[in-house]
């Protein structure tokens, strides 16, 4: 007995070194495994869809973006980047009667141009997007997803009555947010009113891509008439005008791509020249009127001419024509490279280009039907025209 003992527990002895030794890499491992998991996190798939899941989405690479905001310049800017050549001439129709009257009209610019293609569009509608999509139909459609406002029924019958409960609301933001939810819901005049709205935008966008792209065409080659008056009759300008409008709708369908590489160098040097031209007319000018930012200049304004300066609204609106763009053609490039382009090109060149023109008609009031041409320095009157032509419905939808 004593040494079958005595060989059990010199098994069970050799067995424990064995286990002991056999534990450390197993432990270590152990730990190991440990410490990975902990580099693991478990995420709820409704967080995946709502996107709150960091890193869900790839962002885009900074070279990416900047290659987009360089092409987006060419597609997407060439109207309202086009605008400074008749927006003075179609707001003083009737003329200049009052010397402070040029800056409360810049000012009006300056503030449309401000808050509703930069504050609005690009800070606030374009994160409106779907799912990268932009335009009337995506935010409708955007809509329809999170509440059940659309005419066509997209779910089940049997869908009301999976969820059984109700969580306790965060916040008043999302106790509104369900509040108006609800009230759409159950109005039958939203639904059809939210669809007829959206098909009178996108209507309406149809007609601005068929109406100002002939206004841009026919103010740009019209200054051919400056260099030339002799040779260029109305009947040709409106000849030419057309050659370059089939021209510019046929080249549409190599795509986006080639559109946006084609015409981003045009738009860029264009808006280079209008920026470089306004700061020259400022400084050659008048700098004073640089305090149009004040907007007491367009309660003067209102308070002098009345009706008319209601009726020249019409022509403050044509500087933000092709502003829907910068939505509407969202998903052809991404929402950053939208800011970038505008923020860093196309706004600071209209400003510029508007504030000097404002600057010249100050010492040269009478030339208001023609701001823009009589505007350009002559040593380097050089066919400005050239470059004022509409690219910005140059697209493939």
């Amino acid at each position: 007995m004593t040494s079958s003992s005595d060989h059990d527990i010199i098994l069970a002895e050799s067995s424990n070194v064995e286990t002991s030794q056999d534990d450390v890499p197993l432990q270590r491992q152990l730990t190991g495994n440990e410490l990975s998991c902990h580099n693991l996190k478990r995420y709820d798939s409704l967080d995946l869809e709502s996107s709150r899941v960091p890193h869900a989405k790839k962002a885009a690479k900074w070279s990416v973006i900047l290659q987009l905001a360089f092409q987006s310049i060419g597609v997407v800017y060439g109207d309202i980047g086009t605008s400074p050549l008749y927006v003075y001439s179609s707001t003083f129709l009737n003329g200049i009667k009052h010397e402070d009257d040029i800056l409360g009209v810049l000012s009006l610019i300056f503030y449309t141009i401000t808050f509703i293609p930069l504050m609005k569009y690009v800070f606030i509608v374009l994160r409106a997007n779907d799912n990268g999509d932009g335009g009337t139909f995506a935010i409708y459609s955007l809509i329809c997803r999170y509440a059940k406002v659309g005419l066509v029924p997209s779910q089940e019958a049997e869908d009301r009555n999976v969820s059984t409960f109700k969580l306790e609301l965060p916040d008043n933001r999302t106790s509104r947010a369900s509040k108006l939810k609800l009230m759409l819901e159950n109005s039958t005049f939203a639904k059809f009113f939210m669809l007829f709205a959206t098909m009178l935008g996108t209507s309406m966008v149809i007609g601005d891509g068929v109406l100002t792209p002939c206004i841009s065409v026919l103010s740009a080659v019209g200054g051919i008439k400056e260099a030339a008056p002799k040779a260029m009759t109305e009947e040709r300008i409106v000849w030419i005008s057309i050659a370059i409008l089939v021209l510019l709708f046929t080249f549409q369908r190599f795509g986006t791509d080639k559109v946006g590489y084609t015409f981003a160098p045009i738009i860029c040097v264009w808006l280079s020249l209008i920026a470089g031209i306004g700061v020259y007319n400022l400084v050659k000018h008048d700098t004073s009127v640089v305090k149009a930012i004040d907007p007491k200049y367009i309660i003067d304004y209102f308070k002098r001419n009345k009706k008319d300066a209601w009726i020249s609204l019409g022509g403050v609106v044509l500087s933000v024509t092709g502003t829907e763009a910068l939505f509407a053609d969202v998903g052809h490039f991404t929402v950053q490279s939208i800011q970038i382009s505008m923020c860093c090109v196309t706004y600071p060149a209209l400003i510029l280009a508007y504030t000097g023109q404002a600057s010249f008609l100050r010492k040269n009031a009478d030339d208001v039907s023609d701001t823009f041409f009589k505007s350009i320095p002559r040593k380097h009157n050089i066919y400005m025209h050239i470059n004022t032509v509409e690219f910005d419905k140059i697209n493939v939808n």
